[in-house]
C-alpha cells in the first residue's frame, strides 16, 4: 500500500462532510497519516500547522501522552457498556465533574456523541418540559426561536433551528419552523450605527417576537458570543446576557448551544461565563475530549429534570436514547483533558496568548482585500473583501478565498474558508511561535494571492 494507492480508494470510497466530491476528485487530496503536538503529517512526510484544530476540537495537541494513557488504561478495563438500565464508572464521574465546572445549577447530564446530538437532545427535552409540566396550558408551547445564521448541526432538528440557507434550504421541506431573530452582525450592519447600536436595535427586534409569540415559544437557542459556521460573527458585549433576561421575563427556556465555543476555545472554559449568564440548558461537544473521541452532552437544571419524574404510567419518560451513549473510552478521555487544563492553567493561558494573537493579526489589514478582522479567544475569522467601502465580496468563480486556503496549505498550514471568511481555530495549547507561523503564513497567502489576481502589484 503506499500514497497512491490510499488517494485512489480516497476517491473512489469515501464521501467527505460538506465537500463538492466532484471538485475534490480532481485534485491530490491531504491525506493524514499522524499527528505530532500542535502538527499533522501527511502521508508524504510533510508537516502542517493545524490551524483549525482539526474541525475545533483539538485542546491539547496531536498524541499527547497523558491522553494517550488514559485511553489506554480504560481500554484495557472495558470498552463500552450500554447506559440503558445501567451505569458506568467514567459516565458517572464525568456528569459529576461536568456539574461542578459549568455555571450556576447546571447539573443533570444526558449525553450522546457529537454537537448535533445534543441540540436534537436540548430541543426535544425543552417541548417535553412543558408538556410534562401542563399539556393543556402549554399545548402550543413547540416553537423556537433561533438568529439569523445560526448554526446548530447537520439533523434534521438542528437543521430546523439553523439559519443558514446555504446548507439548509434544500431540506426545508422536511423541517419544523422556526421563529427568525436578527443577528447582531455588526460589520454588516452600519445602517443601524455602532455595534452598540447594532446590539439594541436586534434585541428591540427580539423582544417585539418574543412578546407577541411567548405562549408559543418552547425555547430560545443561541451560540453564545460567537456563531461560528455562520463566518465568527462576534456578537457585541452584553448581547448575550440581555437576551437571557428576555427569555426569563417571557418565560422561555434559554438553550447555549456551547458546542463550538466551549472549553476554552473563547478564553473561559464556557463562553456563557463571560456575561454571568446561567442557561437553563447547555450543550457541548467537540473540545470536550481535547480532539480525541466523538462525545457530547446536554446538561439541565434541577427544575427541568424535576419535571420528567413519574410514575411509569404517567410516560414522563424522555424517550431519547443512543447505543454509544456515555461511552466509558470518551468520558474517561474527557476527565483527563478538563484534568489537563485544570493543571496546567490552559484558560489563563489562552487568555494570554488572545491578546498577542490580537496584535499579530492586526498586520493583516496592511493587506486591502482584508475587509474585517473578528476574534473572540481563539476563534478569528478574516473576512475578504473586493472592496472595503462597499463590503463586496469575492464570487466563488474568482477563487480568491479558496486560492488563499489552498496556498496557506502549500506553505504548511492548515486552515478552511467560510464564505467569504478566512476561519483560524488554533489548537488551543499552541506557542507564541506557531502562532506566530499561523499569522505570517496567511499574511503571506493573502498577499500571494492577490499579486496573482492582479489586486495588488507585486513587490520590487
Amino acid at each position: 500500500m503506499n500514497s497512491q494507492d490510499l488517494e485512489q480508494w480516497d476517491k473512489e470510497y469515501v464521501w467527505h462532510p460538506f465537500t463538492q466530491m466532484k471538485t475534490y476528485r480532481e485534485s491530490r487530496p491531504l491525506i493524514i497519516e499522524r499527528g505530532e503536538g500542535s502538527y499533522l503529517i501527511d502521508v508524504d512526510g510533510k508537516r502542517y500547522l493545524d490551524g483549525y484544530a482539526s474541525l475545533w476540537v483539538n485542546v491539547h495537541g496531536h498524541n499527547e501522552p497523558e491522553l494517550n494513557g488514559a485511553l489506554i488504561e480504560q481500554v484495557n478495563k472495558v470498552a463500552h457498556s450500554t447506559l440503558l438500565g445501567s451505569a458506568n464508572v467514567p459516565s458517572i464521574l464525568l456528569a459529576k465533574k461536568l456539574a461542578e465546572i459549568t455555571p450556576g445549577s447546571l447539573s443533570k447530564v444526558f449525553y450522546s456523541d457529537t454537537g448535533s446530538a445534543a441540540v436534537e437532545i436540548a430541543l426535544k427535552v425543552a417541548y417535553q418540559y412543558w408538556q410534562n409540566i401542563d399539556p393543556v396550558k402549554h399545548r402550543n408551547k413547540n416553537k423556537f426561536v433561533s438568529l439569523d445564521e445560526a448554526y446548530h448541526g447537520d439533523t434534521v432538528g438542528a437543521v430546523s433551528v439553523g439559519g443558514m440557507d446555504l446548507f439548509h434550504r434544500i431540506f426545508k421541506p422536511l423541517l419544523f419552523q422556526r421563529i427568525s431573530a436578527p443577528s447582531p452582525y455588526a460589520y454588516h450592519m452600519t445602517e443601524y450605527g455602532d455595534p452598540e447600536a447594532v446590539k439594541n436595535h436586534c434585541l428591540k427586534e427580539l423582544e417585539k417576537l418574543l412578546k407577541k409569540q411567548s405562549e408559543e415559544i418552547a425555547g430560545l437557542i443561541i451560540e453564545p458570543l460567537v456563531q461560528g459556521a455562520a463566518g465568527i460573527i462576534t456578537h457585541p458585549h452584553g448581547f448575550l446576557k440581555e437576551v437571557g433576561q428576555l427569555c426569563k421575563k417571557y418565560n422561555i427556556l434559554l438553550i447555549c448551544d456551547e458546542v463550538a465555543v466551549g472549553f476554552g476555545r473563547t478564553g473561559t472554559m464556557f463562553a456563557c461565563e463571560q456575561e454571568d449568564v446561567v442557561p437553563d440548558i447547555m450543550c457541548m461537544g467537540k473540545g470536550i475530549t481535547g480532539g480525541y473521541m466523538p462525545l457530547a452532552a446536554t446538561i439541565m437544571n434541577e427544575q427541568i429534570f424535576q419535571s420528567f419524574l413519574g410514575e411509569r404510567e404517567e410516560h414522563k419518560t424522555f424517550y431519547h436514547g443512543h447505543t454509544y451513549t456515555g461511552n466509558q473510552l470518551a468520558c474517561a478521555l474527557a476527565l483527563k483533558n478538563i484534568e489537563l487544563m485544570e493543571s496546567r492553567n490552559l484558560i489563563k493561558d489562552i487568555q494570554k496568548k488572545s491578546k498577542y494573537l490580537s496584535q499579530r493579526l492586526q498586520s493583516l489589514y496592511e493587506l486591502p482585500i482584508v475587509g474585517d478582522i473578528r476574534q473572540r479567544g481563539f476563534m478569528i475569522g478574516v473576512e475578504i473583501v473586493k472592496d472595503r467601502q462597499t463590503k463586496e465580496t469575492f464570487t466563488l468563480q474568482e477563487n480568491v478565498v479558496s486560492g488563499i486556503i489552498h496556498t496557506a496549505r502549500e506553505n504548511g498550514l492548515i486552515i478552511r474558508e467560510l464564505g467569504p471568511v478566512i476561519t483560524m481555530m488554533p489548537i488551543l495549547s499552541m506557542s507564541e511561535k506557531e502562532l506566530d507561523f499561523m499569522v505570517e503564513t496567511v499574511y503571506r497567502a493573502i498577499q500571494e494571492v492577490s499579486i496573482h489576481k492582479g489586486l495588488i502589484p507585486a513587490a520590487n
